[in-house]
């Protein structure tokens, strides 16, 4: 029997990648899939190949297969529902972004956890990237000495269809924790506050607001700048942002395409001049571990092998949470929120 007796709970498309990595590990066998149409479930286990259970109900699933891992692939409003069936019937979990549709439910989501003494681990696959963990280093190692500000642009036009065009805010609640999540990656920082702005621009195909302007208070006392819209037709940056970070002595810089970099202050006596001097550092791109959800999923089996929580565990996770909902409700009340009051 293998160690881990998986269960997918959802099986749109984006349940494909998961399902392909799930196959192609000796420890792990897929002994159930369940969706709310029965139909698609039995499709994606025709799809590949699989030998399981199909069902309509989580509880059921779990319990006829002896399940021991649920992997969440439903949308967001799903989370909290099929997450917490899972960690009381003893499941450790793999979801998607975002862990819970609403700040209650992520907070009651850790509670579980640490009751049952299971897991949550959330997808963050951007941060599984021999680029931004290059671009970590160079920040953290004190390239650029004491970190006081944080941008990152994220303009981009997908067309989805779907329920992402009828979300009302579908930039943030949807896309944007990637970007949040990347910024406590890369700094080492936790939110402190937010000031938002939400709008929807002329020419946009969604119902809510796909475009957003974010400033954070981060808890080294920096400040993080997200600008963003999904509905920004040409010129587009990539999926995981523009990055540009300063410090005391340099500034760093990552486009997501190339290789990060930093510009700090040469060496030398340079008093008296109106624009300093400045030495290029090319980051050292050296992380050998996989990119995207292989990666992302990699760490969360490690975790689960070492007795540790995954670097994505809803216990950290919720602090990136908090900068989605926080965001939101800066956004409706049109004033600054605290976000210490969500993970402290």
């Amino acid at each position: 029997m293998s160690k881990y007796r998986v269960v997918i709970v959802g099986c749109g498309g984006m349940a494909n990648v998961w399902v392909e990595y799930i196959i192609n590990r000796e420890d792990a066998v897929i002994v159930a899939c369940v969706d709310i149409k029965l139909e698609f479930a039995q499709a994606m286990a025709d799809r590949h190949s699989l030998n399981c259970g199909i069902y309509t109900n989580v509880e059921l699933a779990i319990q006829e297969s002896d399940a021991n891992l649920v992997l969440d692939i439903t949308i967001p409003s799903s989370h909290f529902e099929v997450c917490t069936t899972a960690l009381r019937n003893g499941c450790n979990v793999f979801g998607e972004k975002p862990m819970a549709a609403t700040m209650d439910e992520a907070i009651k989501i850790v509670q579980l956890a640490e009751q049952t003494n299971t897991s949550l681990s959330v997808m963050q696959n951007r941060r599984y990237d021999a680029n931004i963990r290059a671009m970590k280093d160079l920040i953290q190692g004190g390239t650029i000495g004491r970190v006081g500000y944080v941008g990152a642009d994220f303009f981009l036009g997908p067309h989805f269809g779907g329920f992402r065009d009828a979300m009302e805010s579908p930039l943030i609640l949807d896309m944007a924790i990637h970007t949040f999540d990347q910024a406590r990656f890369l700094t080492g920082a936790d939110p402190i506050s937010v000031y938002c702005q939400e709008f929807n621009p002329p020419g946009s195909w969604y119902a809510g607001n796909a475009s957003a302007i974010c400033i954070y208070e981060m808890s080294d006392g920096s400040v993080f700048c997200y600008r963003g819209s999904w509905c920004a037709e040409g010129a587009s940056t990539s999926w995981e942002a523009a990055w540009r970070v300063t410090g005391e002595q340099g500034t760093a810089i990552w486009d997501s395409s190339g290789t990060p970099y930093a510009e700090v202050v040469s060496p030398g006596d340079q008093s008296g001049k109106f624009l300093r001097d400045f030495t290029r550092v090319d980051a050292d791109v050296n992380w050998p571990g996989r990119s995207g959800h292989a990666g992302c999923l990699d760490e969360m089996f490690d975790a689960l092998e070492q007795g540790r929580y995954a670097e994505t565990d809803c216990r950290d996770n919720i602090k990136s949470m908090a900068m989605v909902l926080g965001a939101l409700e800066s956004a409706k009340l049109a004033q600054k929120i605290d976000l210490r009051q969500y993970w402290n």
